[in-house]
């Protein structure tokens, strides 16, 4: 099995190439690969399934694109968890959990969006439990496009302001978390993004942990292909 991992790509109307860089990418390797893995935070911010917006209706059109190629899977982050199944149906991707496991080339891989390992941040994880909760979310569901998007625009600016007041470790993953993760999932590869400190990372002596960088300059990509893993950065203009 070959596969193609990214994450981070945070969509929106401010930056359309991050948007065209993704379509080149689906244009040039979907069709090269078994998988298109998508690690969380695909676009910068998804207030439902019923987006009518046209970031929205763009991102639909060009992952339904992604899937006519090769299979596709879409992993929630914190910027899009309220993704759900019309926009699975509409996309023709398979949503998987945050973890999950898979097998490539016989290798077990730990697949994450990140966030979670990010132990020594208390206050985030107090926020993401509450944001990946089916209450909280059938109640911000409930409400009208217009009411959600005012909420995601809050949220975002609380978030940035909260993070100015942090230290850059402390939104950093745990190696404690990394390590149980991967012992519990019996796995000897993870992947991950949420932290846009992309590298590979040596865990236990024989494990390995790969993170996923933030499409910005450039746009992250991971190819694992017989048994190779190649981290690069493509541009994301042609």
């Amino acid at each position: 099995m070959s596969a193609l991992f990214i994450s981070d790509l945070h969509i929106d109307e401010t930056r359309p190439a991050v948007l065209a860089g993704l379509q080149r990418l689906i244009e040039t390797e979907a069709a090269t690969v078994d998988a298109l893995f998508i690690l969380g935070d695909l676009v910068e911010v998804w207030v439902g399934d019923d987006d009518d917006g046209p970031v929205a209706a763009s991102v639909r059109e060009t992952l339904a694109a992604a899937s006519r190629r090769c299979e596709l899977y879409v992993m929630h982050g914190n910027r899009d968890f309220l993704i759900g199944p019309v926009f699975a149906a509409d996309t023709g991707a398979t949503l998987i959990d945050d973890p999950s496991v898979v097998e490539v080339d016989n290798e077990r891989v730990l697949l994450a969006h990140g966030d979670a390992y990010c132990t020594g941040d208390a206050e985030y994880q107090r926020m993401r439990a509450l944001f990946r909760s089916t209450t909280w979310q059938s109640g911000v569901l409930a409400s009208s496009l217009e009411e959600r998007r005012a909420l995601a625009a809050s949220l975002r600016a609380r978030s940035a302001a909260a993070n100015e007041n942090k230290a850059a470790n402390i939104m950093d993953v745990t190696p404690g978390s990394i390590q149980h993760a991967l012992h519990e999932a019996d796995a000897s590869l993870m992947i991950h993004g949420h932290t846009h400190r992309p590298g590979v990372h040596t865990v236990d002596g024989g494990r390995r942990r790969i993170v996923l960088g933030d499409w910005d300059r450039c746009g992250w990509k991971l190819r694992l292909e017989q048994g190779d893993a190649e981290l690069s950065c493509f541009p994301l203009t042609a």
